[in-house]
């Protein structure tokens, strides 16, 4: 009897099955695709890298390889804290700088004495990868390295002998430390350094030197699911800079075969991809929280800032692209405060702008056209790429229409393909019927990729049209979504010429600017800023954003504003005397003399001068200690202070001094001693008056 009942279920099953419309087949992959370990590293997106090593107690970017190990002391060395603010902040895992140019290995390897197995930190019985590893996968995060192929310090390099080094070096990493997401090279490699303790140039051919393809084979057997990292991959490309934006047009495509790592015209060429590339070799755009990659003391105040880390987020994984943002990790050991203070303000401003997405029923959606059953255009509401809309086949051009029938407000538009079929779309519009039967073109892009986020303007709108116009085979479109995100509401940004003339500039459009030159509240006693005002005497500024959407103000900005230079003139000048008053503190003067003699145009009763040091990444000819001069008719000069400016090597803001009032209308600033041997420096230089 159960053997009936068991024979008559099966029979229902296949009736079932047999009067169930059956799905249509899948595209046809278009070449290339990506590896699964490819596809499972895409989905990441946004993890951090690491640079700790001995460049951090030298306050160098790059070490020369003579460094002593016993340096390497961090003080409160926390991988914990790393984890939990990475963890925190969304990112999926971290990349350590294992090995740098100069040489030192962070874990203590059998190849060098090199190591932190002779540095003061733990008397020589430390292991940072071995902590940084533990911490972050207790966190369930990722964990990679970075290991530089160039070694500064090791006697072998450029010989044949370092190349098994180097793979030793590769196969205790790959071994000891569990399971590795990404491995990093550089291409930067061949140069001066202290080879065994030589002093001299080493170059390699960068093309065979390392026998790449036996090298990779190490990573391929002991991590498989490591993807690869270099500027011709094999896995991941560089973006080709060091701003974190990957191009309007990002391909995953690359000639791979064409490129070499720190191939010279690799940027120029290779970087945004090609549309006819032979391998799957996606971009990831590595950027550093500040201007360094290592830390440097005098750049604590130089953390980008919301904005700027705002267009790298968008214009980074918002093209095609994963982002690794770097931290420099401090001498404690540990992730700066104010690095993760700006870190979170952008996390908060990303999940802001993405954390309700405009509700799209299935009834709202059409295309133009449709593969069949399981590619209806319904699939591209679920996130999952597996689940896809996909035009008829020989169809390279489609459409996606949104009818909301009511206004709709939205100015984020997400788009992804389908990429484990390959990278298709090559052009595409974005259109918008606002009331009438017309439409209205409010955006174009090219590529799309894993993911394409467009900043649109605030837009209202009840039907909404994706155009592909010409993609590699018939497009797949996996995921779409609309925002409404909410305005980048900080102060305005302030900026004055050395006419006097103020400008305000809002973090976004639509933003109205509000000030006083009195110290007075601008949301309350504030005048609405309409264009460029004159300051020319010293007036205390405050400005203030507000977003009349929502009807809320910003934190306010004060800046204190000087005697306007509109007047004055550089005594004696040399090159680009104007850059020394010109208000701009991006702009350097330098003065092979060590001073400057400036006419003021006027008489004033000063009471202090300030000094603005140079803000370049890297720094030269920083005044250390100073005289300051007055005259009335700059034949007659009396000093009137005299000093150091503490500790600017490693806080370069603006110094102010004060001193007794006196009259005068020619200054002097005489550098007395300087951090270095070259011309002295000016960013501005500007007087107090009483």
């Amino acid at each position: 009897m159960k053997a009936n009942k068991d024979y008559f279920l099966a029979f229902i099953f296949s009736l079932l099955v047999s009067c169930a419309a059956p799905q249509d087949s899948p595209p046809e992959p278009v070449d290339p695709v990506p590896h699964a370990r490819q596809l499972d590293w895409q989905q990441l997106e946004f993890y951090a890298f690491a640079h700790f090593n001995m460049n951090t107690f030298t306050n160098r970017e790059w070490g020369m390889g003579n460094e002593d190990p016993a340096l390497f002391n961090p003080t409160d060395f926390d991988p914990a804290q790393w984890a939990r603010v990475c963890k925190a902040a969304g990112m999926k895992g971290i990349i350590i700088t294992a090995k740098h140019h100069d040489g030192f290995c962070l874990w203590p390897t059998s190849t060098t004495e090199h190591s932190v197995k002779n540095a003061s930190w733990k008397e020589g019985k430390g292991d940072i990868i071995k902590e940084v590893a533990e911490a972050f996968r207790k966190e369930g995060l990722k964990f990679g390295v970075y290991l530089s192929p160039w070694d500064r310090n090791h006697p072998d390099y450029g010989k044949p002998e370092y190349i098994e080094v180097f793979r030793q070096q590769l196969r205790e990493l790959l071994t000891n430390y569990g399971e590795i997401f990404e491995v990093w090279f550089d291409g930067a490699n061949g140069g001066t350094g202290y080879y065994g303790g030589a002093n001299e140039e080493r170059r390699v051919d960068k093309k065979t030197y390392y026998d790449w393809q036996n090298t990779y084979a190490i990573i391929r057997e002991l991590q498989p699911n490591a993807v690869i990292f270099g500027d011709a991959g094999p896995d991941v490309r560089w973006v080709g800079n060091e701003h974190g934006y990957a191009y309007e047009t990002t391909w995953s495509n690359l000639m791979r075969d064409s490129i070499y790592g720190g191939m010279p015209e690799y940027a120029e060429k290779y970087a945004s991809g090609q549309e006819n590339g032979t391998h799957w070799v996606p971009a990831e755009a590595d950027v550093s929280i500040r201007p360094g990659w290592y830390y440097h003391e005098y750049e604590d105040h130089k953390v980008k800032s919301l904005p700027q880390l705002l267009d790298i987020y968008y214009n980074s994984i918002g093209r095609n692209s994963s982002l690794l943002l770097n931290f420099p990790i401090d001498k404690r050991g540990k992730i700066h405060e104010n690095d993760i203070d700006q870190l979170m303000k952008l996390v908060d401003k990303v999940k802001a702008d993405f954390e309700s997405p405009i509700s799209i029923e299935e009834d709202n959606l059409s295309a133009s056209s449709s593969r069949g059953k399981g590619f209806e255009v319904m699939q591209i509401l679920d996130e999952r790429l597996d689940r896809y809309w996909a035009a008829e086949e020989g169809k390279s051009n489609a459409s996606i229409t949104i009818d909301f029938g009511d206004p709709v407000a939205f100015n984020r538009f997400l788009v992804q393909e389908n990429i484990a079929l390959g990278q298709r779309v090559k052009s595409f519009d974005l259109e918008v019927q606002q009331g009438s039967d017309s439409w209205e073109k409010i955006a174009s892009g090219t590529t799309i990729g894993f993911k394409r986020i467009l900043r649109l303007p605030d837009t209202r709108a009840t039907r909404i049209r994706l155009t592909i116009h010409e993609a590699k085979g018939s497009p797949t479109i996996s995921h779409l979504a609309l925002y409404q995100a909410p305005s980048l509401l900080l102060p305005p940004q302030i900026s004055r010429e050395k006419s006097g003339m103020v400008s305000l500039q809002s973090s976004e459009e639509g933003l109205e600017m509000y000030y006083t030159l009195d110290g007075a509240d601008p949301a309350r006693q504030g005048i609405l800023y309409s264009g460029k005002f004159e300051v020319l005497e010293p007036a205390t500024l405050r400005a203030i954003s507000r977003d009349p959407k929502v009807e809320a103000f910003s934190e306010p900005v004060e800046v204190e504003l000087q005697l306007a230079k509109k007047n004055w003139k550089v005594m004696d000048p040399e090159e680009d005397a104007n850059h020394l008053i010109d208000d701009n503190a991006n702009t350097n003067y330098f003065s092979k003399k060590d001073k400057v003699t400036i006419d003021l145009g006027a008489t004033y009763t000063l009471n202090g001068f300030t000094y603005f040091p140079m803000q370049n990444r890297y720094l030269s000819g920083l005044i250390r200690s100073y005289s300051f001069l007055v005259s009335k008719d700059g034949d007659q000069w009396e000093e009137v202070s005299t000093g150091e400016f503490g500790n600017i090597a490693n806080s370069p803001i603006e110094q102010r001094v004060n001193f007794s009032t006196i009259e005068a209308r020619y200054i002097q600033l005489k550098a007395l001693d300087k951090l270095d041997d070259q011309p002295a420096s000016f960013a501005e230089i500007g007087v107090l008056i009483d």
